[in-house]
């Protein structure tokens, strides 16, 4: 039986499936709350496109179940409900269904759901964290890693922040599961490898140059910790976002990769990958004009 409500869209379908591992390790350590978080945050995000595509006679697009779980991935465990849902909304309807739907928009709807209820919720947004826990059971609340960095505090084992027993966002914590859906990605021509590796290495490189100047103590933990991997390979490839000229996927993920570690060690944010990805994304359309006014000369 063919499937009338949503538009087919294997590459969606390939993104889907390299985040499904890490949707079920978070599952393992949040339980509850995850599941509750999801069933608001898909019913959210599909009611709400599927509203704005019925108008014009179109259908659901299964990218909006990526938007979907990239935003539930990328809230703090203890996000309320209610949050969860306006961020939603909001990300699919103003960036994206204003715009004309998929393929029109010109931001990355999970960042600019994230980046809102970041900026209108501060509080909760940046005091929703807890140690991962079986299934979310005796889980206490604490600080992220970036926090800790940021005043001076805490012991920072490296394996553990690799295999993600440190507090963050939902997803961001399963580095090893990261590399390995970035590797299928890669692989399935799904996700570009200039714009990952661009991304970071910019962002190594810098991280590196503040810590020989004093401003960062411990460049490894400080590049495992927060959500650049995460983002690096699941929302700055977003094709729709980027550039589309491969040349200029390099100046897109060198931006990226410089912004974020500039904004986590300077401003008073201590993570700035959501930031940068909005910041590459309004110059996107400019870096392919660019480029293809320079091939031209």
């Amino acid at each position: 039986m063919k499937n009338t409500f949503f538009l087919k869209q294997p590459m969606m379908r390939r993104v889907l499936y390299a985040l499904t591992p890490i949707y079920l390790f978070s599952l393992y350590f949040y339980g509850v709350k995850l599941v509750i978080l999801s069933i608001v945050v898909f019913a959210g995000g599909i009611l709400t496109e599927y509203i704005m595509e019925k108008r014009v006679n179109k259908k659901v697009s299964e990218a909006v179940l990526v938007t979907s779980l990239l935003f539930v991935l990328s809230l703090p465990p203890l996000t309320p409900w209610w949050i969860a849902l306006t961020g939603i909304i909001f990300g699919v309807l103003f960036g994206k269904e204003v715009f004309g739907g998929f393929g029109r928009n010109p931001f990355n709807p999970a960042i600019v759901g994230r980046l809102f209820i970041y900026i209108t919720f501060p509080n909760i947004m940046t005091y929703g964290w807890m140690e991962p826990g079986n299934f979310g059971i005796n889980a206490i609340t604490t600080a992220t890693p970036l926090k800790l960095m940021r005043s001076g505090e805490g012991i920072f084992d490296v394996f553990k922040m690799f295999f993600g027993f440190r507090a963050g966002s939902i997803g961001e914590s399963f580095i090893f599961l990261i590399i390995l859906a970035a590797i299928y990605l890669i692989y399935t021509k799904t996700a570009s490898w200039k714009i990952i590796l661009s991304t970071f290495f910019s962002a190594t490189i810098l991280t590196y140059l503040f810590y020989f100047s004093g401003f960062i103590n411990y460049p490894i933990q400080f590049l495992l910790s927060g959500s650049l991997l995460f983002v690096t390979v699941f929302m700055a490839t977003d094709p729709i976002s980027a550039p589309k000229n491969q040349m200029a996927h390099w100046y897109y993920g060198i931006l990226i990769g410089s912004v974020t570690v500039l904004i986590r060690t300077f401003s008073l944010f201590p993570e700035g990958t959501s930031f940068a990805i909005l910041l590459g994304n309004t110059f996107a359309p400019l870096m392919d004009e660019l480029i293809k006014n320079k091939k031209k000369i």
